[in-house]
């Protein structure tokens, strides 16, 4: 199970972490910080972690180098004690930027959120898309997730 840890307390973010879960058979209890920021915000963040000088949609930080079952054992180090978890990582959206994309792509805020959410989470797991192997791998697996909960392009 993935625990999320946000101020803003939409279901839509727990499904996510829910159809991951089953879909990658993740096994054990995992922790992801969801932050939403404003574009000059994000766009600082940007400059400061990546070198890059712009605003963008979403941010993932990994807090892991490789996935394997969350337990003590396997993370000694990232382990939380207190709830018997693992920390994946911290994701960020820019809430003024995933509006503006909606509405750009004609399709709802929430499949916005949803797609930048899942595809930070994504991340988070491990996947990428530096070249376009990977590109096609985390592409299918965002779809096949975003057409479980009928959010698909």
């Amino acid at each position: 199970m993935i625990n999320l840890y946000s101020e803003q307390d939409d279901p839509l973010f727990g499904e996510i972490c829910k159809l991951v879960c089953d879909d990658l058979s993740l096994k054990g209890d995992a922790d992801v910080e969801l932050l939403f920021y404003d574009e000059e915000s994000i766009h600082k963040l940007n400059l400061a972690t990546r070198g890059i000088d712009k605003s963008t949609d979403v941010l993932s930080y990994p807090n892991l180098t490789e996935i394997k079952p969350f337990t003590k054992e396997n993370y000694p180090f990232d382990y939380n004690v207190e709830n018997n978890s693992v920390f994946l990582g911290s994701i960020v959206i820019c809430d003024v930027i995933a509006k503006r994309q909606a509405e750009e792509y004609g399709h709802s805020e929430r499949r916005e959120h949803a797609y930048l959410f899942l595809h930070g989470l994504l991340h988070l797991l491990g996947y990428d898309h530096i070249d376009d192997e990977d590109k096609v791998k985390m592409r299918a697996k965002e779809e096949e997730i975003l057409g479980q909960m009928g959010v698909s392009r």
